[in-house]
């Protein structure tokens, strides 16, 4: 079977690679248009570009897949390139640009695309991120057929993962990508025999995962100390949870609950020693154990404190200052 793959991600990586693996032909790799990246914001190739060019699989980046759009230069190129290779189906993960009909109809087999959810929960951007944040048990690996809806295509297979109580996105995220990488390589061979029966999603249960945005990161105290765990672990590694004191950013990239009950002003620091660093909030009290002031390095509580002075009394602010902590 003959694949043109579209991804962009790590998460698409992932799933590149098995394919790969598995010996499926992938003539042709479309990912997103290279990024400046890092602090001295050079121009860097995609994950998923990088593994195309280590395998000589030949790239495309195309800035729209609209003839009628912006770049209808790119997208003509784009659907010369595709129709060339005559594939057999088009899997997307993490791609990033829409896909119109005119892509979907072109590979004998369709587009399949790899989501990280439970569809119909949590279709749109940032579904691992809102699984965490909302406290969900489980997640889980869709493989969609997609149509011209956000992740509204038919569902061709589906498998559950818990979510554990020490999940970050990051970490949930590594075991999805390898969920996923399974689960397209089952699909294509089960659609190679015909045997794959797609299911309409339902209309009951639909969430919509929105765009991580960095201005969500700052941790408002006066919500409760569980919820704020919750988004402590979604927001790692992005945006990365942050407070500040005195007009210095603080990023909180490890904290669980403590007490039930926290004597304190929302935001106020209770204790603060090598155990982590305990602030009240609306209802109980969060523990910060690992943090990261701006300009320095992500360090255990008592680390951390050897260098930053808190002590019972100070007051974090839910707003964080304009400068970047990296």
């Amino acid at each position: 079977m003959k694949i043109v793959f579209a991804g962009t991600p790590d998460f698409a990586r992932a799933a590149l690679e098995r394919l790969l693996a598995a010996g499926f032909q992938v003539p042709l790799v479309l990912t997103q248009p290279d990024r400046p990246a890092g602090r001295g914001m050079k121009l860097q190739a995609s994950p998923v570009k990088q593994l195309a060019l280590e395998r000589h699989i030949a790239v495309a980046q195309p800035r729209s897949l609209r003839l009628d759009g912006k770049y209808p230069q790119d997208a003509a190129a784009a659907r010369a390139a595709i129709e060339a290779t005559q594939a057999d189906a088009l899997v997307v993960a993490a791609y990033g640009l829409i896909l119109p009909q005119w892509v979907l109809d072109t590979p004998r087999l369709g587009c399949l695309n790899i989501h990280a959810s439970l569809l119909p929960r949590w279709r749109g951007a940032a579904p691992i991120h809102r699984a965490i944040e909302a406290g969900d048990a489980e997640t889980g690996v869709t493989i969609m057929q997609m149509d011209t809806g956000l992740d509204t295509g038919a569902m061709l297979l589906k498998e559950r993962l818990t979510i554990r109580g020490d999940d970050t996105t990051g970490s949930l995220h590594d075991r999805l990508a390898v969920l996923g990488g399974r689960l397209i390589v089952e699909a294509l061979e089960i659609a190679a025999c015909g045997g794959l029966h797609p299911e309409p999603q339902p209309d009951e249960g639909v969430t919509y995962a929105h765009k991580i945005e960095k201005n969500e990161a700052a941790l408002d105290w006066t919500a409760p100390a569980t919820v704020l765990a919750r988004r402590v672990r979604a927001f790692n590694p992005f945006p990365g949870a942050a407070t500040s004191l005195g007009g210095d950013a603080i990023k909180v990239w490890v904290a669980h609950v403590g007490a039930a009950s926290a004597d304190g002003a929302p935001g106020e620091v209770l204790a603060a020693n090598a155990d982590g660093i305990h602030v009240a909030t609306g209802q109980g009290a969060l523990v910060l154990t690992e943090l990261q002031r701006a300009g320095g390095k992500r360090l255990a509580a008592g680390d951390f404190l050897r260098g930053f002075a808190l002590s019972p009394g100070q007051v974090l602010d839910a707003v964080v200052p304009s400068k970047e902590v990296r």
